[in-house]
Parts: structure tokens; sequence; C-alpha cells
């Protein structure tokens, strides 16, 4: 009967340990990107939509109601965020060539990684336009 020697210098198991050592932490920082991802995708959504909202309200003032044409405009221009959770409002000083037009737009967020909420707020945008 022949015995196995141990040898200690083998390193098969070490691999496996840091693998599962390091993995989670791997995840964690890649569905925070993620995450990020998608919130500065908003982000940019919502500066956008209230750009064109602005816009619209400044080249409606013609129209028979100019505000409800940029708060529609700046809903259309947000595709991809819930039109349940945008909050939008539009205001004028007065509808004379030369005064503002203010669009300001709300998004709530969630940073949720792997199912824990890291932080959330409200994400907030404006933009003023003069009109035309």
């Amino acid at each position: 009967m022949t015995m196995k020697r141990l040898d200690i210098r083998r390193e098969r198991g070490q691999t496996m340990v840091e693998f599962a050592l390091v993995v989670p932490i791997l995840l964690v920082v890649v569905f925070s990107i993620i995450q990020f991802g998608i919130l500065y995708n908003h982000y940019i959504t919502l500066t956008d939509a209230t750009r064109v909202g602005a816009r619209k309200g400044a080249v409606s003032r013609t129209a028979p109601n100019p505000i409800a044409l940029a708060v529609a405009a700046t809903r259309a221009a947000a595709p991809g965020l819930k039109p349940a959770s945008l909050g939008v409002t539009a205001t004028a000083t007065a509808w004379t060539p030369g005064a503002d037009i203010t669009v300001e737009a709300t998004y709530p967020y969630d940073i949720d990684v792997l199912g824990i909420v890291v932080a959330s707020g409200t994400l907030r945008s404006k933009s003023v336009e003069r009109v035309e």
C-alpha cells in the first residue's frame, strides 16, 4: 500500500477562494455603474425635454394656450420616462416678444444596487427661453 505524499505547495483551491471573495465586490461595482448610467440617461432626457418645451412655448405665443403646448411638448420629448412620475410646470412673465417662458420638470429616482436602495431623490431641470 502506497501513501500519497501531501504537498502543501499546491495552490489548487486558492484560485477558487480568491474568485469567491472578489466576485461579490465586482458585481456591486458593475451594477452600480449600470444604475448611475440609467440615472444619467434620465437626467439628460429630462434636461432635453425642458428645452424642447420651453422652445415650443417661446414660438407659440399666438396659439390659444401656449402654456399647455409647452407642457405637452415637454412630456412628449421624454419618452423614456414614466409619464405619471414626470412633473412639468410652465410659466411666462408675459406673451410679448422678449419676455421669458420658464419650463421646470421633476422626476424621482432610486439608485438600487442588488435590491438595496442606496440613494433616492428627485431630478430637476429648468429651461428659460425668450418669447418670439
